[in-house]
C-alpha cells in the first residue's frame, strides 16, 4: 500500500508539472534566471525584509532542484542586505521566477524597535532571463562607468584583500550591475557585462511586449504603487497576491520557499491576459 501511495503521489507531482508547462508561452520562459533584490526606504527594517526574500528564493530554488549562484551580495549596515543578485539555473527557472518581479510589502512587529511597534517595509524584486552568448546586444563603451571595489559579505570572502569586485553603470539608462564572487577583476568584469546585457535585453523584450515602457521605472517607487504581494505577520498572518487575489494564512511555508501556488496563479492570469489580447487583435 505504501508503494502504491508513493506512486500516486509521484504521478500527481508529474501531472502538476506537466500542467504547469502548458502555461509557458514566452520564448524566454525556458531560460535561466537572474534575480535581484533591493530594499526600499526604511533602513534596517527594509534591509532585513530584503534578506528574508533572499532566503525565500534560495529555498524555492532548492525545492525545485535548481542550481543557484550568489553573484553579488551587499550586506546591510546593521542587518539584512542592501542589494543581492542570484543566478538561478534550471529548466523554466525564468518562466517561474518572472512572476515574482515587483514590490513586496511586509507588515510586522519590528524586531529592531524597542517599543515593539508595527512597521511596514518594502523590497523590490527584479527577474531577468539569462541571455545566450549568441544574442547580440550592442553596448557603447563610452556609455559605461566602471568602478572597482573590495568585495565583502556572502560570495566575496575569498577576495576581501584586493579591489577585485567590479561595478558597471550604464549611463544612458542608469542601470547598475556588480559582481564580486569571481577570483579576479577580469572575471568579475566579464560576469558584470553579462548581467548588464541581460538587463538591457529584458528592457527591450518588455518594450516589444508593450507591458511597460521601461523596466527600470519600477525602481522609482519601491512603495505602495507597484506592489504585487503583501505579507502580514501582525496582527494576523496572511499573504495576499494583489494581482491574482490569492491568499493564504500559512505564512511560514511561503517564506520557506513554497511559492508554487502563487506562481501558478500568476502564470494562469498571464495566459488569460495574453489570450484576451489575441482575441482583441
Amino acid at each position: 500500500m505504501d508503494d502504491l501511495n508513493r506512486s500516486i503521489k509521484s504521478f500527481e507531482v508529474e501531472l502538476q508539472e506537466a500542467e504547469l508547462r502548458t502555461l509557458f508561452f514566452d520564448e524566454d520562459d525556458p531560460r535561466n534566471a537572474i534575480l535581484t533584490i533591493h530594499p526600499g526606504a526604511g533602513g534596517t527594517e527594509s534591509q532585513d525584509w530584503a534578506q528574508m526574500l533572499f532566503r525565500m528564493y534560495l529555498r524555492f530554488a532548492e525545492r525545485k532542484g535548481f542550481k543557484t549562484e550568489v553573484i553579488d551580495f551587499q550586506p546591510g549596515e546593521e542587518a539584512g542586505l542592501k542589494s543581492a543578485t542570484i543566478r538561478v539555473e534550471g529548466d523554466y527557472s525564468f518562466g517561474l521566477l518572472s512572476q515574482e518581479s515587483g514590490v513586496h510589502r511586509l507588515v510586522r512587529i519590528s524586531p529592531f524597535d524597542a517599543n515593539k511597534r508595527r512597521h511596514t517595509s518594502f523590497a523590490a524584486v527584479f527577474v531577468y532571463p539569462e541571455i545566450d552568448e549568441d544574442i547580440e546586444i550592442e553596448i557603447n563603451p563610452d556609455d559605461l562607468k566602471i568602478d572597482t571595489y573590495r568585495a565583502s559579505g556572502k560570495g566575496g570572502q575569498h577576495v576581501n584583500r584586493t579591489d577585485s569586485a567590479v561595478r558597471i553603470t550604464h549611463l544612458p539608462t542608469g542601470i547598475v550591475v556588480q559582481c564580486q564572487n569571481e577570483r579576479s577583476q577580469h572575471q568579475n568584469k566579464a560576469r558584470a557585462m553579462k548581467l548588464l546585457k541581460a538587463r538591457l535585453y529584458e528592457i527591450e523584450r518588455k518594450k516589444k511586449l508593450e507591458k511597460i515602457d521601461k523596466l527600470e521605472d519600477l525602481k522609482s517607487d519601491i512603495a505602495w504603487g507597484s506592489q504585487i504581494r503583501s505579507y502580514v505577520l501582525h496582527p494576523y498572518k496572511m499573504i495576499k497576491d494583489l494581482r491574482t487575489r490569492l491568499e493564504t494564512g500559512d505564512v511560514d511555508r511561503i517564506l520557506d520557499g513554497d511559492l508554487d501556488e502563487f506562481i501558478r496563479a500568476s502564470l494562469l492570469l498571464r495566459k488569460k491576459e495574453a489570450l484576451a489580447a489575441e482575441r482583441k487583435d
